[in-house]
């Protein structure tokens, strides 16, 4: 049941966001709709600024006025989050709901993905693509989040690093 579950943008008051992330929180737990509702979440960003001659870490909302809901749409749950104070709708067209896109989820960093890539620092990998194409090397550094690998390859007698993304190699299997 949770795989029919999307994320959904709220448009809320600026400055009421934690107020409607706890208030849903609070009316899923009373009208037992946890099958429904699965999870609030505000995008944060850390930002250092100084003041007063101090650096301060701070974190600061994405999106002020907006909060994501990974939620099943039905017209109870709609009607649950619709309702708290502070809402002021979902962001949609003509009043409904549109889900956000798999990319969208993404860029937002709103849900990890589990990389399986077959490899690991150290592994020697092929290159798949692009001008080293068939270049045997070695994992140097994984960047999933970025979807990057530096990959060190002998060419011309040099070792030479090269940075390449995640599906432009496979692993080698021994």
């Amino acid at each position: 049941m949770a795989e029919l579950a999307q994320w959904y943008v709220l448009h809320t008051y600026s400055g009421y966001e934690n107020t409607v992330s706890a208030s849903i929180m609070k009316a899923r737990e009373n009208r037992h709709m946890e099958d429904l509702i699965l999870e609030v979440n505000i995008p944060l960003e850390t930002v250092t600024e100084i003041e007063d001659g101090k650096t301060v870490t701070k974190e600061k909302k994405l999106f002020p006025g907006y909060v994501l809901v990974k939620m099943i749409l039905t017209d109870e749950s709609w009607h649950l989050v619709r309702n708290v104070r502070g809402v002021t709708g979902f962001v949609g067209s003509a009043g409904k709901a549109i889900p956000l896109t798999e990319d969208e989820i993404l860029a937002l960093g709103v849900e990890k993905r589990e990389l399986n890539l077959g490899f690991q620092l150290g592994d020697s990998v092929k290159v798949l693509d692009g001008p080293l194409e068939g270049f045997i090397g070695t994992v140097d550094e994984l960047d999933p989040a970025r979807n990057r690998v530096r990959v060190t390859v002998s060419m011309f007698g040099r070792e030479t690093p090269v940075e390449l993304e995640l599906d432009q190699v496979e692993a080698i299997e021994h």
